[in-house]
């Protein structure tokens, strides 16, 4: 098959352990994002295979129209909310995740170690101002600012599932006090755990530390941290954001880090990705931000990566695996 694989930025895909699965087939790898429907179907334009890192293109009825060749796509992950899948089986192209496997795994098993490694080293550079010392030590300069430690100081998990409940743990191992918020089934499996419930929302945001969130993004989730929320925050506290961009009301962090409160932020998710360089967050001494690496570390790669080559490969095959829309099967 004719496979294409979309927005491998640091060209790691062929390194891969897993890569020569994909051999026999005709390959193309693109290192950059283009978001432009006709650029990108231009692109496209001969492939049958197509394989997505993650939600870094979208797949919409415009680009699915230009594409009469498309067969499957397999998406790294399982979830797919940057993929019109009703206008996929409107063309007639499989679409393949993991998410909808015969045996079903928790598909955030794969990634939810590498970004909970990184929600805490984000926690941890920030309330030590690790990349403010280091760079004032590279300009010559000693002991340029004075840090926190971890210890003694309250960890807000907003949204308690694996990823919360991991960065729960390494904060406890930390001598951190573990608060959570969310829906009822956050408060329940956090209680499970022995943590502590805050007592409102409004109790959450006005008593952490640092306020970390681990929630997916939807139609509901959207926008839910809002100005009013941030504004409760302490002027030492921190806000750290490894989930989506979209959770935070729009224009809300900017705005309440100019003001104040919470007094910092790590991100390592934005609105539009990949960032632009003249992104007001990035120019804020306040705010450490970095390039959506959550799940981007080799472990990881190999796991989504080795899952979606198998999905080509069955589908090539003829014995298709996988498939979130198996009406159009029957068309093929």
């Amino acid at each position: 098959m004719k496979i294409v694989i979309l927005d491998d930025y640091q060209d790691a895909v062929r390194t891969l352990d897993c890569f020569p699965k994909l051999a026999g087939h005709e390959v193309t790898i693109y290192h950059d994002t283009v978001k432009d429907p006709a650029a990108l179907a231009e692109r496209l334009k001969d492939a049958e295979a197509l394989v997505l890192i993650r939600e870094r293109s979208k797949i919409t009825e415009e680009l699915l129209a230009r594409l009469p060749g498309l067969r499957v796509i397999s998406q790294t992950g399982g979830g797919f909310p940057h993929i019109d899948v009703a206008a996929c089986t409107r063309h007639g192209v499989a679409l393949a995740a993991p998410v909808a496997m015969k045996e079903p795994v928790n598909p955030g098993k794969q990634t939810s170690s590498s970004t909970a490694e990184l929600t805490f080293a984000l926690v941890m550079a920030s309330m030590r101002h690790l990349p403010q010392e280091v760079t004032a030590l590279k300009a010559g300069h000693w002991q340029t600012t004075l840090g926190r430690s971890l210890s003694g100081q309250t960890l807000g998990i907003y949204g308690f599932g694996l990823i919360g409940s991991q960065v729960a743990g390494y904060g406890r191992a930390f001598g951190m006090n573990i608060l959570a918020w969310g829906r009822e089934g956050s408060l329940n499996r956090a209680t499970e755990q022995g943590y502590a419930i805050a007592a409102s929302r409004e109790s959450f945001f006005e008593t952490a530390d640092v306020v970390s969130l681990h929630l997916k993004l939807s139609d509901d989730t959207r926008g839910m941290v809002t100005r009013a929320d941030l504004d409760r925050m302490k002027p030492s506290a921190l806000l750290v954001n490894t989930s989506r961009a979209g959770l935070v009301e729009p224009g809300a962090l900017l705005a309440a880090l100019k003001a104040g409160r919470p007094g910092f932020a790590a991100l390592d998710v934005y609105e539009d990705e990949p960032v632009s360089p003249d992104n007001p967050l990035l120019a804020l001494p306040n705010v450490i931000c970095t390039p959506h690496l959550g799940y981007v570390e080799k472990t990881s790669y190999e796991n989504l990566f080795s899952t979606a080559f198998d999905q080509v490969n069955a589908f090539a095959a003829g014995q298709p695996i996988n498939i979130v829309n198996p009406a159009v099967l029957g068309n093929a």
